[in-house]
């Protein structure tokens, strides 16, 4: 049982459906059972010459009600002659992370992991949507993730932790799209779009299986996006995640 004044919104973006996207893809589903978000994360760059295409069809799923889409620039292609405006080194090491719990031999742009636990290539959208479909299936009975009303702080319900234990991370992003002019490197003269810019990922806490409260980020701006994430240590996974409310929203 959560803290009182806390109220459910993980499921309530989610709730209206996971659209055509996956609306048939869990026949044998529980009814009963709470529909999680499936949060897709694209790993990009402004002067990767094929992140471009990635990055619009990242958005044709950011389109869906049922998803969380939350896009990174990494700076690792920088030395091609333009500086990502979004990059930070940290969402660079977000991947590497990935990659390492993954099993992959390298990290590359554009890719997308889902759920921490599946990757494919953004710029080829059959393969994305049979990833968002396939994890859309595998849903089941996550910790809870709830936010006062106050909007300032979050509430990890009870659960099994993962071996190795899991962490809660705030994820502070801009909602919607974003367009640079590139000046240099492969995308020289072009107009590349993202949606839903990542500026920063912190760290709230561990979580043990017990119910905790966190404070969330206080510089997060009104007109910006904050996702929680329940995330295991050791391979990754996204075992809970929840949208904090847009203000004046129930």
């Amino acid at each position: 049982m959560m803290a009182r004044g806390l109220f459910r919104y993980g499921m309530t973006a989610a709730a209206a459906g996971l659209g055509l996207l996956v609306a048939a893809a869990a026949p044998s589903r529980d009814r009963d059972a709470p529909i999680q978000p499936v949060v897709v994360e694209l790993f990009t760059a402004q002067g990767c010459a094929g992140c471009p295409d990635a990055n619009r069809t990242v958005e044709t799923v950011a389109e869906n009600p049922g998803v969380i889409v939350l896009t990174y620039g990494v700076d690792y292609w920088d030395y091609l002659g333009w500086s990502d405006t979004f990059a930070r080194p940290e969402f660079a090491e977000r991947q590497r992370a990935y990659r390492q719990a993954l099993k992959l031999r390298n990290v590359s742009t554009p890719q997308v992991v889902i759920d921490g636990r599946r990757h494919v290539s953004g710029a080829r959208p059959p393969e994305l949507k049979a990833a968002v479909e396939a994890e859309a299936r595998d849903r089941g009975w996550p910790p809870e993730i709830e936010f006062r009303e106050t909007g300032d702080r979050v509430g990890v319900g009870s659960g099994r932790p993962p071996e190795g234990g899991a962490e809660v991370v705030a994820v502070v992003y801009q909602p919607g799209q974003q367009t640079v002019e590139v000046k240099g490197g492969d995308n020289r003269g072009r107009a590349v779009t993202h949606v839903n810019v990542v500026r920063e990922v912190r760290r709230l806490g561990d979580w043990n299986g017990r119910p905790v409260l966190f404070p969330l980020p206080q510089d997060a701006g009104i007109d910006e996006g904050v996702v929680v994430l329940l995330q295991a240590k050791d391979d990754r996974r996204i075992l809970s995640s929840a949208a904090r409310p847009e203000p004046g929203r129930d």
